[in-house]
């Protein structure tokens, strides 16, 4: 599995309700400091349906303002459908949303 791989599988399995970080995906994919490429596979998501990417912010909450798929108010407003609260600086509480579970990844 490669890595852009990992990190699809990685955010699948994030939460509706929940958002991670980029860094937080990045060492689920077994790179720490992977996460600007992160970004940029979340970027390339060939399955934006599947590969729910909005779920994925920066390590101060923020939402991505060059959101792939529509901008940040489409992020914003997908986060938002799952109960996520934005607020105006589209930004998330990473103190109550932030998933907090263990990513389980399979080599194949």
């Amino acid at each position: 599995m490669n890595f852009f791989e990992r990190v699809y599988e990685a955010v699948k399995q994030i939460p509706k309700g929940k958002v991670a970080t980029y860094g937080q995906i990045a060492c689920a994919a077994g790179s720490p400091r992977a996460a600007r490429q992160v970004g940029y596979a979340l970027h390339v998501n060939p399955q934006p349906g599947i590969n729910p990417c909005h779920r994925v912010v920066n390590r101060f909450g923020g939402l991505a303002p060059a959101f792939a798929f529509g901008g940040v108010g489409v992020q914003a407003a997908l986060l938002k459908d799952e109960g996520v609260l934005v607020d105006e600086a589209f930004t998330v509480d990473l103190e109550k949303y932030l998933y907090r579970g263990v990513f389980h990844l399979v080599e194949e």
